[in-house]
């Protein structure tokens, strides 16, 4: 029987094998978004808007509220946001510095966002992803979680910087709490707060650590869901209406709209791209 607000024959799709986002290999990795463009319709929607392609599969009548509009950039808004992660001579995207304490980072005026989550939840595979424009930027990716122990700074030529935060969780370091709360406290220049959830296995108790930590310091922030290449797409749209009721209830400072995304297929990416070049001021989305 398919869960409450599925379209009939959803239940099928929790037992298929993991279906979301098999694109061609020749448009699942990063590429000039003109090419991208020349996709048919339903494959770009894949790509570029893989929320809108979920909802496709709820009830008309009993469709919950994913908060598609709050952030409807067009087509022409997110090709512009591609320049801004795109390395040139003008441009220059590249690691900067690490630090373990707040005193020891690196005193920039630009924007910041910084992107944090459980160890193993695909998150220096996602900051990859993002910088696939920019090849030479090196960002280490383990197959043993919690690799990153420090706060890792990259800028993205004169717009903004991008900071991947230690993972919590397994292997997480001794002192997290306090290198990253000072941070996220004191940190002047912080846009916003990517908060990583695999979308695969959803919130976990882990993840109440950040969570409370940017709801107490009143911090915007926004939940990224990893690993949608990883799931059918039954199960994955179970895991974004549960996540999605928890934001909408549970929550206060979290952006209402989820961001799901897919670091092997690309799927996402873009969109995402474009969210943080306009919340660090530099698109404004038609």
């Amino acid at each position: 029987m398919a869960a409450p607000g599925l379209l009939p024959g959803m239940g099928r799709l929790f037992e298929m094998p993991a279906a979301l986002g098999r694109l061609s290999r020749a448009y699942s990795k990063s590429q000039a978004f003109t090419e991208v463009l020349q996709l048919p319709k339903r494959q770009l929607t894949k790509l570029v808007f893989p929320l809108q392609e979920l909802e496709r599969y709820l009830l008309p009548d009993s469709k919950p509220d994913l908060h598609l509009n709050t952030f409807d950039p067009s087509l022409e808004d997110i090709a512009r946001a591609e320049s801004f992660f795109t390395a040139s001579a003008r441009n220059r995207i590249e690691y900067l510095s690490s630090a373990v304490r707040l005193d020891h980072a690196p005193d920039l005026p630009r924007p910041e966002v910084c992107f944090i989550g459980r160890s193993n939840v695909g998150k220096s595979s996602l900051i990859k992803a993002l910088f696939s424009l920019a090849p030479e930027v090196e960002v280490r990716v383990s197959k043993n979680p919690g690799h990153t122990k420090k706060m890792n700074f990259f800028k993205v030529g004169k717009f903004f910087t991008l900071v991947d935060m230690p993972g919590y969780g397994y292997r997480a370091p001794e002192d997290f709490v306090d290198m990253v709360e000072t941070y996220l406290k004191e940190r002047k220049n912080l846009m916003r707060t990517f908060l990583l959830v695999d979308s695969v296995v959803g919130i976990q108790k882990a993840d109440d650590i950040a969570i409370e930590m940017c709801e107490e310091f009143a911090l915007p922030y926004v939940m990224v869901l990893t690993k949608i290449d990883k799931s059918s797409k039954g199960h994955l749209l179970k895991q974004v209406l549960q996540i999605q009721k928890f934001v909408d209830t549970k929550t206060q400072g979290c952006f209402p709209q989820l961001f799901p995304v897919s670091a092997v297929t690309h799927s996402g990416i873009h969109l995402l791209r474009c969210f943080i070049a306009d919340i660090t001021g530099n698109l404004k989305t038609n």
